[in-house]
Order: C-alpha cells, then structure tokens, then sequence
C-alpha cells in the first residue's frame, strides 16, 4: 500500500484508473519503472479490457518500448494516428520454417487470425485476403485488408521477405490511393498502410518521410529471443529511434 501511494500519487489518476482496475493490475503496474510505462499500460488494460494474465504478457513482450519505436516515425504535430502501430510485431506464434515464403505469412496469419489482431491491437477488423485491384487494366493485389474501429479507415498490410526497399513505398502510395478513390465509405478517414518486412531500414524510412503518405514499416520477428535478449535489442531500437526523432526535429 505504501508503494502504491508513491506510485500513484496523483487523486484524481487514482480515483479513475481504480473504476476501470483491479487491485491486482495496480500490483502488476507497480514495479514498472517509468511514469510513462505506467500509464500506458493502465490506459492499455482499461481500452482492451485485459485480464491480469493479458497485462503481464503484453509488459513481457514489451508493448509499451513497441508502441514507443513505431511512434518516433512520425511526430505528434503530424496527421498520422499514434499508439496504433508497434515496432518490431511478434509473429512468433505463427510457427513458420526458415524458408517460408510471403505467401507462407499470409497464410499462416489467416490460420491464427485471432492471434494476429491481439497483436496488431483493439479496433483491427478483418476486411479481405488479395484485394483485387484493377489499374489501367492491371491487376494489383494488396496482402491483407483490415479495418479499424475507432480510427474509422481502413488499414492496408503488405507483407515483405527480407530488407526494406523504398520501391515498397511507391506499391503501398498506389494501392492506398485506389482504396481511397474505390473504397472509403462517407465518414470514413484516409487509408493508412502498414508494411511489414523482416528486416526494416531506418535511413530509408527515415529519408522518405514515410508517415507523411500515411505509411508505417514496421519489423516482423517469427522467432522470439530470450527476455534479456529481447530487452536489450528492443532498447537498442529505442534509443536508435529517439536520435533519428532528435534529428529530424533539427532539421
């Protein structure tokens, strides 16, 4: 109780987070180091409504550092929705061979869907496999097309072997500018894109501006490291990250 009145200091915070959480999430969140941490996990638990089991596995595979990476691609002063996307996303359940191909991914999420949208996170809803696209008489497929909720746009995925390439972001500008033209219903948002590859360049991204088409590139991993691994890979990207912000905030 002692170290909850020094953690949670604040009433009003209190008297709010206490309508929406148990006592026993207050003792998950207690040992977390960062204000920050704290609080994105309590507002977490509340939006997605999440059990104790659920809050404890998304601290062990590091939502808030995830959450936090893929944020630091844009800034808050831009028209690009935060908190949505992570950086790297978690695949390992999709229990994949080392020579899978694209197709493989694809295939694989569909099976473990539900998985997939824990994941990706609240407010994702599938929409269509291989979304035919016809342009001047081409066809075009786009991988997955999902749906959120509470951002009211759809959200178009493209799945990547290996390394980004800055080709990607033409592709996903092209299909993003179908959906918007064919697809997007009245109220709806913009479309957004996500492109996920096994391996992601930062200076690439970073150069292209990505966020400003409404595009995110995240790292997909098929295997998950052990915890200290993971910790210290996932901070190394942190920090990696808030430089490239930094950098870009000077120019």
């Amino acid at each position: 109780m002692m170290q909850f009145a020094e953690v949670f200091s604040d009433l009003q915070i209190v008297v709010t987070l206490s309508r929406q959480l148990t006592w026993s999430h207050f003792l998950v969140l207690i040992p977390l180091k960062s204000v920050e941490a704290k609080q994105f996990y309590a507002q977490l638990a509340i939006k997605e409504t999440f059990g104790v089991r659920e809050l404890r596995k998304q601290i062990a595979n590091k939502a808030f550092e995830r959450t936090e990476i893929a944020n630091l691609q844009s800034s808050q002063k831009e028209n690009f929705p935060i908190n949505t996307f992570k950086d790297p996303y978690l695949l390992d359940f999709l229990g994949l061979q080392n020579d899978y191909l694209e197709k493989d991914i694809e295939t694989a999420i569909l099976h473990d869907l539900e998985k997939f949208i824990l994941e990706l996170g609240k407010g994702f809803a599938f929409v269509e496999r291989q979304k035919r696209m016809i342009i001047d008489g081409e066809d075009f497929y786009l991988d997955l097309l999902f749906y959120h909720r509470s951002l009211k746009r759809l959200v178009a995925i493209e799945l990547k072997l290996g390394k980004f390439q800055a080709k990607y972001k033409g592709q996903m500008e092209l299909y993003l500018k179908w959906l918007n033209k064919n697809e997007k219903q009245e109220g709806e948002e913009t479309p957004i894109g996500l492109i996920l590859c096994a391996e992601s360049s930062k200076e690439q991204v970073e150069l292209l501006e990505m966020h400003k088409d409404g595009i995110m590139v995240a790292e997909y991993w098929t295997e998950l490291p052990p915890k200290k691994e993971l910790e210290r890979k996932l901070h190394l990207a942190l920090i990696e990250a808030k430089e490239r912000f930094e950098r870009k905030k000077l120019m």
